[in-house]
Order: C-alpha cells, then structure tokens, then sequence
C-alpha cells in the first residue's frame, strides 16, 4: 500500500496520486468516509435526469411486462 502526504498550497489541500496508481477520469466526485478516509469516485451522470438516456428507455416497459400480483388484507 502507498502512502502519501497532504501538502498545502495557498488555501486548499492536495494528495497526490502515486504514479503506480493509472488515473483513468478527469472529474471526480469527492466524499468523506467512515474513520477519516477520503474517497474520490469517477463522475458518472445520473441516468434519471440524463434527456438522452430518458428518451431512448422512455418505452422499454410497458404494463405486460410486470406480474399480476394481489394485495392481501392482512399486508396493508
């Protein structure tokens, strides 16, 4: 495992990625975890508000689709 240190410059704080580590995006979401880690997830976009992907799925389901299911008196 590497280790790396953080290092200030002006009034922000940066890790380094270690070189054996190949970043593969250019936008990351960044999130703070559990006992202090810091993880840094590739920016996807979110396929709910995506016009694009809205369109092209906006008929991939129709009602045949689903079962027929009953509601019983003592579930609700």
């Amino acid at each position: 495992m590497k280790s790396v240190k953080t290092r200030k410059v002006g009034s922000s704080t940066f890790l380094t990625v270690p070189k054996e580590i190949k970043v593969q995006h250019t936008d990351y979401n960044v999130f703070a975890g559990t006992n202090g880690a810091i993880v840094y997830l590739p920016k996807t976009k979110n396929p709910f508000t995506d016009a694009k992907f809205i369109e092209t799925h906006r008929h991939a389901l129709s009602d045949q689709d689903f079962l027929e299911t009953e509601l019983l008196d003592n579930e609700f």
